[in-house]
């Protein structure tokens, strides 16, 4: 039955930010298919690990601060030892900073580049070495559609989502043939902690809106189904793309 292609049963998925907002629900939906929860975060989350559990399956909070390296390289081990695998890797957790590129400092920079593209490189090449090992593996990076365009006031979360979106189409050329898909997710403008201030703003949240043929902001429940996707036998011949959940933005 072809539903069951998106089964993931007995898989471990490691999710970055997965304690709120995009990652959050990308982690519950991947638990409602099957798999067993490694959530990345600063801070827990028991409800998370409440619904996740209420699924009979496993779950492990693992507190990282994925803006030091040191903190990003020991996810993977930790989880394995946890949960004993790692069988989908969703590289979600990022940070955005907001300024006129004139004004950008640096240290907003570096913040946004190490946690947007860094982190996501570090656990893709740990979790890589288990995936080749096994000859399967599912890793799904967070794009955006600011990596197809160069948005408003974001100059290094723009350079960070373009980066991904290279890294993913990179990571796919190199992995594909070993039976790993290395693929994307590019959300439009979603209702999350990401994106407060342009919500607060009527004339922004205003213009967002109407430039969305959808005519609303996305929530997070609207990227589970892709996530699922990505995440299941489902795709097992799907490599390199950058799927964008936008509400028909990069449409328009």
């Amino acid at each position: 039955m072809i539903l069951d292609k998106f089964r993931i049963d007995r898989q471990v998925a490691v999710v970055t930010g997965g304690t709120q907002g995009l990652g959050r629900a990308i982690a519950e939906a991947l638990a409602e298919a099957g798999a067993d929860i490694a959530a990345v975060s600063r801070r827990s989350n028991p409800e998370l690990e409440h619904t996740v559990r209420s699924l009979g399956r496993n779950y492990y909070h693992h507190a990282a601060d994925l803006t030091q390296r040191a903190q990003s390289r020991r996810v993977i081990p930790a989880v394995v030892e946890k949960l004993g695998d790692v069988n989908i890797l969703v590289n979600n957790a990022g940070i955005i900073r907001r300024a006129p590129a004139k004004d950008y400092s640096e240290s907003d920079w570096d913040a946004t580049l190490e946690i947007d593209l860094n982190a996501a490189f570090i656990l893709s090449q740990a979790a890589g070495h288990l995936m080749l090992a096994q000859g399967k593996g599912k890793i799904i990076n967070i794009a955006s559609v600011i990596s197809f365009q160069g948005g408003l006031n974001v100059s290094a979360y723009a350079a960070a989502k373009h980066g991904i979106a290279g890294l993913t189409k990179a990571l796919a050329n190199d992995w594909a043939k070993h039976g790993i898909n290395v693929n994307a997710l590019a959300p439009g403008f979603f209702s999350t902690e990401l994106t407060e201030a342009l919500q607060k703003d009527p004339q922004r949240s205003e213009s967002i809106t109407g430039r969305t043929p959808a005519g609303r902001w996305g929530s997070p429940a609207d990227l589970a189904g892709a996530a699922v996707f990505l995440a299941s036998p489902a795709s097992d011949f799907v490599h390199g793309v950058i799927i964008p959940v936008d509400g028909g933005w990069m449409a328009w």
